[in-house]
């Protein structure tokens, strides 16, 4: 019997320049198939998707981490790389920078580190695509936060919606 159990509702719009929608609980996102496919090109692609999971999966696992062990972080954000070869073969690098609070110790800074790393070994879906053959790496950064608002400026710079 399964433990849990996720639905999610799916619903296409004409023909393959068409595009879809994908509803879950706490997700709602539009898809489309890849101009260079013949579509439109006005959603997520498969593959975008898939690394989606991988960079939410490692991203709340890392933070799990860090709040768990009562670490003194006041943010993080993070720029992940999926490079797809001509054989369709897939790696995925995420580049975590995790700020912590000016009182933070030498200690606090070599955990942190190394939690970085250790997130991905607990991230069941990173795990799972390691399985499958894609290679999943992570090059993290810690830095003191020195009072900017370093968080609101990659938000702005990256066109998040916040």
């Amino acid at each position: 019997m399964a433990e849990k159990i996720i639905n999610m509702n799916t619903v296409w719009y004409k023909d393959a320049k068409g595009d879809g929608r994908i509803k879950s609980d706490n997700l709602q996102t539009q898809i489309a198939i890849p101009v260079p496919k013949g579509g439109s090109g006005k959603g997520a692609e498969p593959q975008q998707l898939l690394i989606s999971s991988a960079v939410a999966c490692y991203t709340m696992t890392l933070a799990y981490m860090l709040d768990k062990n009562k670490l003194p972080v006041t943010g993080f954000f993070m720029d992940t790389e999926g490079n797809i070869t001509q054989g369709d073969q897939l790696s995925i690098t995420h580049r975590p920078h995790v700020f912590l609070n000016p009182g933070a110790t030498h200690e606090d800074v070599s955990m942190t580190e190394d939690f970085i790393q250790k997130a991905e070994e607990n991230c069941h879906i990173g795990q799972l695509l390691i399985k499958a053959g894609v290679s999943v790496g992570t090059q993290g950064k810690v830095t003191i936060d020195s009072g900017e608002d370093l968080t609101s400026s990659y938000i702005a710079e990256h066109g998040l919606e916040w």
